[in-house]
């Protein structure tokens, strides 16, 4: 099994001169740690205007910084917001190239289509087209990475002519993709669409064996490709904090976990929030007496407690296992004082299986990935005679300037091309 780390940048009230610039400078030291440690992936959202919650708007910044400052950790979006209210389909695909360039080949391409008001709204999105922007605009983004030229699409959501959307990434035919996923419905999603299942919601390890059987089964009878490659792959998330004592370990990672479901539920479920205004924070401190705790059954515990809260997903088949360890008010050195703890002590138990494990899971799913790909409705490439012409707007003014008069004087501004001399 695989290891990842999360980051929403989460920064509760209330804020001081600098937080800010605080924590994301001890998110970067936090991923150069993992890196150095063996963690495989870093995953960092894209979220707006969930205050406290999430300060986390432009990740493909942070992994930019993250790749100049890492050499074999994996640098996944987890998720690029989709619908083209958010981001244009040509921008998100010459920003995962150009990522994937700054990196050397190391970008996870993770998409959603978004589900809080204060997002939707604020981009003027409707909820009840996000799904479809969502389909339409990764099918899309995929094809501009891998065609020479992007033959252009004319859709319900958005409309481009035909482009060569550069740079390209280093990995071909693109980096592999992944879709969020909060429910069983969204696995049958994920599998039908050939995508990596990042899950977001906190799974036990029982009902885990379900989701991945859920996932594989599906993706073995009903996948139809939307991208020029299928991610067999199945991520879910715990909370994580790693101490010698499991009392300390607690105190040191259980508000935070704690936290990150409050202010998750806050924004998305049941809150009411006044922008700039709404303490989460004080919200949350009137609740914790009623939320349930969060220990060794959510990650949170001594190396040996750890180690028996993964074998079951690990067991159950799922591919990687991915940490909330920024949450609420985590301190950054306990943050890193549990990863070399965990890095040590409990994830070679699962790194020296993994390498046999994958292999001999895609040499069984090798058939079945073939006949997917069969299935899958390619954009048919454009013959050279079809790719059209852009014609400058200089030269368009040309043509339809008169002729200068004997009389006239000025710049003399070169608009015709020497070639057609």
């Amino acid at each position: 099994m695989k290891f990842g780390i999360f980051y929403e940048h989460q920064l509760p009230r209330p804020w001081d001169e600098g937080a800010e610039l605080r924590l994301y400078q001890e998110a970067l030291d936090q991923v150069e740690l993992a890196d150095r440690l063996g963690i495989d992936f870093a995953w960092e959202v894209e979220h707006h205007f969930l205050e406290e919650y999430s300060h986390s708007a432009s990740p493909e910044v942070f992994l930019a910084a993250c790749s100049q400052r890492t050499k074999q950790i994996r640098l996944g979006h987890g998720i690029v917001l989709m619908p083209p209210g958010y981001n244009h389909p040509a921008k998100v695909a010459e920003r995962i190239a150009t990522l994937d360039l700054v990196s050397g080949g190391r970008v996870e391409f993770g998409t959603g289509e978004s589900a809080s008001r204060a997002e939707l709204e604020g981009f003027g999105i409707d909820p009840s087209k996000k799904r479809a922007m969502w389909l339409e605009a990764t099918e899309q983004v995929a094809n501009m990475l891998a065609m020479d030229p992007y033959p252009g699409f004319q859709g319900e959501h958005f409309t481009m002519p035909c482009r060569n959307v550069v740079p390209k990434p280093v990995q071909k035919p693109h980096p592999p993709m992944w879709v969020a996923c909060s429910n069983r419905d969204t696995i049958h999603l994920a599998a039908k669409l050939g995508l990596g299942a990042l899950t977001v919601a906190f799974v036990d390890p029982t009902e885990a064996r379900h989701w991945v059987d859920d996932y594989y089964q599906t993706l073995k009878n009903e996948c139809t490709p939307i991208g020029h490659v299928i991610n067999p792959n199945i991520a879910m998330v715990t909370g994580f904090s790693c101490h010698a004592d499991p009392d300390e370990a607690r105190r040191r990672g259980e508000d935070g976990f704690r936290f990150f479901g409050f202010g998750l539920a806050h924004h998305y479920i049941f809150g009411t929030h006044k922008p700039g205004r709404t303490s989460v924070w004080d919200l949350f401190e009137k609740a914790r007496p009623l939320l349930p705790d969060a220990g060794a059954g959510r990650g949170i515990g001594t190396p040996d407690q750890l180690r028996a809260h993964l074998e079951p997903f690990a067991d159950s088949g799922v591919d990687q296992v991915v940490f909330i360890q920024q949450g609420g008010r985590n301190r950054h050195e306990h943050i890193c004082e549990s990863l070399e703890l965990f890095c040590e002590r409990v994830m070679p138990d699962f790194k020296e299986r993994e390498a046999d494990r994958e292999r001999a899971k895609l040499e069984a799913l090798a058939p079945y990935l073939e006949k997917a790909m069969e299935r899958k409705t390619w954009l048919r490439e454009l013959d050279d005679a079809e790719i059209p012409e852009i014609v400058a707007y200089g030269r368009t003014v040309a043509q339809q300037t008169p002729a200068p008069g004997p009389g006239d004087r000025g710049v003399s501004i070169p608009l015709k091309n020497p070639l057609d001399e």
